[in-house]
């Protein structure tokens, strides 16, 4: 008999060391490295087709020869989800939806589950059907083929769903199912990778689409080496602060569609709200004129939508001065806050700088460096932005405002919710006829001399 092979995975990263060792050298966690048996499994979990290349009828095909057959996909009757995986759920595809805890993975998929028109099978190692019965309570969608199974072992879940047949199988969450293949602990490297690679064999042998829920590590990236990533066909981030309202559904790989697109939710007692027009919610109302606050066209995907941009200057009462951002990337800031002091003359130094995006919202896009230098001045010099104003434009290193992506879109955007004056660069393209008026910038310096004249 050959000995067993083994070796030691951090189960936070997934590195692999010959020896146990404390603290990883690659993601720098503690205790986190375990021994795990290597060698491969000779009975598989599901393995009603047989890999003999004798009786197998896949052979090669010159690529002139294949044939490009309509892509068919399942409606979800969620508008915002189908829009993130490109027009609805890919027979045969895997999806993984990552997550914070708490932020609302299971909600969702529960509520697709529940509006689908389709025979779902919803699987869950963590609840008991009772505790999933009073989640779809308060959903107010009914689906007589959702069938609930609480179960975490691999070989009982095919074992139903070759009973059942399903037209969508759904598994929460990834970490938490084993399989007699693999002799090593439940959440492991080991079975993580196992079990992935028999739902993806499953899924493309009986072309029904598996959709997983992964946990996330501090780090905010799936749980689990990055290999998961590379195996699926589609990975989904769910984003939000749960001490907001609002959620963002974002794509991080499509194999089927665009990585452009993301849905916005909100969250209500009766599960996820699909959110139709986000630009009217995120801009807030105030009877009085305030400052420090500028409105930014932004576009995350394919989708424009306006959001408000706050920020507060005040003077530092500690020896080192804080830099807080919520929504933004810290290092944005930063960097504009250098082209404001070498470029424009502003000493921002010495001064606490506290920067938000309302709503809980995490935005990327770098037409919003504009929105944020104006918030910046007006909170720093007390100067009321009028609230019809919009601003569209990245900011570079020299102090230059160059141009974005998709202008017309945000100029539309911005004339169908009534805003009179938009800033953007001088550089851009823009074909639109425009009722709104379109303010061109070439640098800093014009845009200060534009809020001087407000």
């Amino acid at each position: 008999m050959s000995k067993i092979k083994t070796a030691f995975h951090c189960q936070e990263c997934g590195a692999k060391y010959a020896k146990w060792q404390g603290q990883c050298n690659k993601c720098g966690s503690w205790n986190t490295i375990s021994e795990e048996i290597v060698e491969l499994a000779q009975v598989r979990a599901w393995n009603h087709m047989s890999s003999d290349l004798s009786v197998s009828k896949n052979i090669p095909t010159p690529v002139d020869e294949i044939e490009i057959k309509d892509e068919f996909r399942i409606e979800t009757n969620d508008n915002e989800f189908n829009r993130v995986l490109g027009g609805g759920i890919v027979p045969g595809s895997i999806t993984l939806l990552g997550g914070e805890p708490g932020i609302g993975k299971s909600t969702l998929f529960l509520q697709i589950s529940l509006k689908i028109n389709s025979r779902v099978l919803y699987v869950s190692g963590e609840e008991s059907e009772n505790q999933i019965k009073i989640r779809a309570n308060r959903i107010k969608h009914s689906n007589k083929e959702c069938l609930i199974y609480s179960e975490n072992k691999l070989e009982n879940i095919f074992a139903q769903a070759e009973k059942i047949k399903p037209n969508i199988l759904i598994i929460d969450s990834i970490q938490t199912l084993t399989t007699k293949t693999v002799d090593s602990l439940q959440g492991s490297i080991t079975q993580l990778k196992t079990c992935t690679a028999e739902l993806i064999n499953f899924g493309k042998r009986t072309s029904i689409p598996v959709m997983l829920i992964g946990h996330i590590n501090k780090d905010g990236n799936i749980a689990g080496p990055k290999v998961l990533e590379h195996m699926v066909d589609t990975v989904l981030q769910f984003e939000g602060d749960r001490n907001h309202l609002y959620r963002i559904l974002r794509v991080k790989k499509n194999r089927f569609g665009s990585t452009n697109e993301i849905g916005i939710y909100e969250m209500v007692s009766e599960g996820l709200k699909e959110i139709i027009n986000p630009s009217e919610i995120l801009i807030g109302k105030s009877d009085e004129k305030l400052s420090g606050t500028a409105i930014c066209a932004s576009v995350e995907g394919s989708r424009p939508f306006l959001i408000e941009v706050q920020a507060l200057v005040s003077t530092a009462v500690y020896g080192t001065p804080q830099r807080s951002t919520t929504g933004i990337n810290s290092k944005r800031l930063n960097m504009l806050l250098a082209v404001l002091e070498k470029r424009a003359g502003f000493h921002l130094g010495s001064k606490d700088i506290f920067l938000n995006i309302t709503g809980g919202l995490k935005v990327e896009d770098t037409g919003n460096d504009l929105a944020i230098i104006v918030s910046i001045l007006s909170s720093n010099n007390d100067i009321n932005v009028p609230e019809n104003y919009c601003f569209a434009a990245e900011v570079g290193l020299s102090g230059e405002i160059r141009p974005v992506s998709r202008v017309d879109q945000r100029i539309k955007e911005a004339e169908k919710l009534g805003f009179s004056k938009i800033f953007i660069s001088k550089y851009c393209d823009t074909t639109v006829a425009k009722k709104i008026e379109v303010v061109y910038l070439t640098s800093v310096e014009d845009l200060i001399l534009s809020l001087i004249h407000i």
